[in-house]
């Protein structure tokens, strides 16, 4: 049965009666009367008399009546509607969910109930009246700490909403900045979850406050990170001690064990990291993490994304992923070269394979058509291709920058077995040197000069395509 199943239609008869007495919710065919009878009937759920029950009832209370749940379900559709939405806001509605989700042991209840809230603050109105109320607020973070998924996830809708009105956002990361135990219930979620639309969603509200909060993020990176690693376990039973790096790498691994195009969010979170030194510290410095993280990242660079037999115009799928994913080695491999793992790992070359690649891809995605403008869609393209452009050009300042630090690092050595395998062929050196001039002359010419004690005639071949290029010998 489905989560969130379609509400029968009403018969013929009872919506013409429901028409002729003006019992319509603004536009819509819906009954006013008849929601009032599931809010009453909500409100008979959570009443004093009905929770104060022996333990015997207590497996009672955490199931649903069929029929109500049909009906609640029914509410939970027609809320998508802006007129049930405000109508349901000035029947009080959010006051009786926040009674059910303060009262209610029913898992499935507590699911629809949020869920309903989560529709009606899509209206911005009503989520600004929802934000406002400090009591509702509380109930609903208190949410997060519940141990059932799909009210998790549902939760999760919610918050995200909210976080991207710009008009409340502020209010709902000072209530979560409020509330570290928040910080711990998002952490066990993202290290132990296996359910993907989960971990997703709580992905999606971890990087909308760290976007809209540096100060919250970097609380949430020092998070943990008094505790030594080595503190023995009877020390620290009552409550295990979270580190964000480590539980955002759990829930990529799973993330990417489904489906590897929604690591998007994983990726960016990461990304945002890399912003500040603490965020790269706790990369970089954490036993394993780092390497965890390294090796991750340098699989879905080199064996995952943008790979030699996909097509040029995949890059257009994976432009926002694979910019922060290189914009994460970048920095790893930038601010701790002497890490073990970038030196006994041979990854200049894989690397520089999969930088160059990425940037013919782009080359073939940024030519235009021969025929390729017709009057009456161009217009209406303009502004999607300016987008891809803007994408497109983050990428490329990203994979420039990449790509010359590990030029830099290059070893006569290593650049021989490039030429060697192939790696840095004329072709790809070419493709390279496209892009990385004018900006970054100085390490090309100093790659030339190793080039030149490897293969002579390559080097004079380069710089014969690139007359700027020649260097004193």
């Amino acid at each position: 049965m489905d989560r969130n199943p379609s509400p029968p239609p009403p018969g013929r008869g009872q919506e013409e009666e429901e028409v002729a007495g003006g019992d319509c919710i603004g536009s819509t065919v819906y009954s006013k009367h008849w929601l009032f009878g599931v809010l009453s009937g909500l409100i008979q759920i959570v009443s004093p008399e009905n929770t104060k029950s022996s333990s015997d009832d207590e497996e009672q209370q955490t199931e649903l009546d069929e029929e109500m749940e049909n009906e609640i379900c029914r509410v939970w559709d027609m809320s998508m509607d802006e007129d049930v939405a405000l109508f349901l806001q000035e029947f009080n509605a959010p006051d009786i969910f926040m009674g059910v989700l303060a009262k209610s042991k029913c898992p499935r209840l507590r699911e629809i109930c949020v869920g309903i809230l989560g529709n009606m603050a899509c209206f911005q109105e009503i989520c600004v009246s929802i934000s406002s109320d400090k009591n509702l607020g509380q109930v609903l973070l208190h949410c997060l700490y519940d141990s059932d998924p799909p009210t998790l996830l549902e939760t999760s809708r919610l918050l995200l909403t909210c976080l991207s009105q710009a008009e409340v956002a502020s209010v709902w990361v000072e209530r979560i900045r409020e509330h570290p135990a928040i910080y711990d219930s998002i952490c066990f979620i993202m290290s132990s979850s296996t359910n993907v639309d989960l971990l997703v969603k709580v992905g999606d509200v971890v990087d909308k406050l760290f976007d809209l909060d540096e100060k919250l993020m970097l609380e949430w990176v020092r998070n943990g990170a008094t505790q030594p690693l080595d503190q023995p376990q009877e020390e620290s039973e009552e409550q295990p001690v979270f580190r964000l790096v480590p539980c955002i790498l759990e829930a990529a691994k799973q993330v990417r064990s489904e489906n590897p195009e929604w690591l998007d969010v994983y990726m960016h979170i990461l990304q945002l990291l890399t912003t500040v030194d603490d965020g790269i510290q706790a990369i970089v410095h954490c036993p394993d993490t780092g390497k965890d993280i390294w090796n991750l990242l340098f699989d879905l660079v080199c064996h995952e994304f943008c790979q030699s037999d996909d097509p040029p115009i995949i890059l257009q799928e994976q432009k926002t992923v694979l910019a922060s994913v290189f914009s994460v080695l970048s920095a790893i491999y930038a601010s701790q070269t002497e890490q073990e793992y970038l030196k006994i790992e041979k990854v200049d070359l894989p690397l520089i394979d999969s930088l160059i690649r990425v940037l013919q891809n782009m080359e073939q995605c940024q030519k235009k058509p021969e025929n390729s403008t017709e009057s009456n869609t161009e217009e209406t393209k303009k502004t999607d291709l300016t987008q891809d452009d803007f994408h497109l050009k983050i990428l490329k300042d990203i994979l420039c920058e990449f790509l010359s630090n590990i030029f830099q690092a290059l070893t006569k050595e290593t650049v021989a077995q490039g030429v060697k395998e192939g790696q840095l062929s004329k072709q790809k050196c070419s493709s390279a040197f496209q892009n990385l001039l004018p900006f970054y002359s100085p390490v090309v010419e100093d790659f030339i000069k190793i080039l030149h004690e490897v293969d002579k005639a390559l080097a004079n071949d380069l710089e014969k395509s690139f007359p700027s290029l020649k260097v004193q010998t």
